[in-house]
């Protein structure tokens, strides 16, 4: 779609919807393609599924830690030490 299109159907302005197209295009989540006076965007899915996956993969990890911390948070105070997991 191109950003004017986007902006018809989102609650955000064609220029914001632009600089965040043109921020995806760099990093390689979409593609622009020139078709008349429009740049049409469109998503790459293999890197987006990329992304997805490390995403998953980092969410899988905090909840790891935060699952530590809560354990370590409702210790009783009188076993004391450092929990080392």
């Amino acid at each position: 779609m191109s950003a004017s299109a986007l902006a018809k159907v989102l609650p955000v302005s064609r220029q914001a919807i632009g600089k965040h197209l043109e921020v995806l295009r760099e990093v390689g989540l979409v593609e622009s393609e020139q078709r008349g006076r429009e740049v049409v965007y469109l998503a790459v899915g293999a890197r987006l599924g990329a992304l997805a996956r490390e995403l998953d993969r980092i969410g899988r990890s905090w909840e790891t830690r935060l699952h530590r911390l809560k354990r370590l948070a409702e210790r009783p105070s009188s076993e004391g030490g450092h929990d080392t997991a």
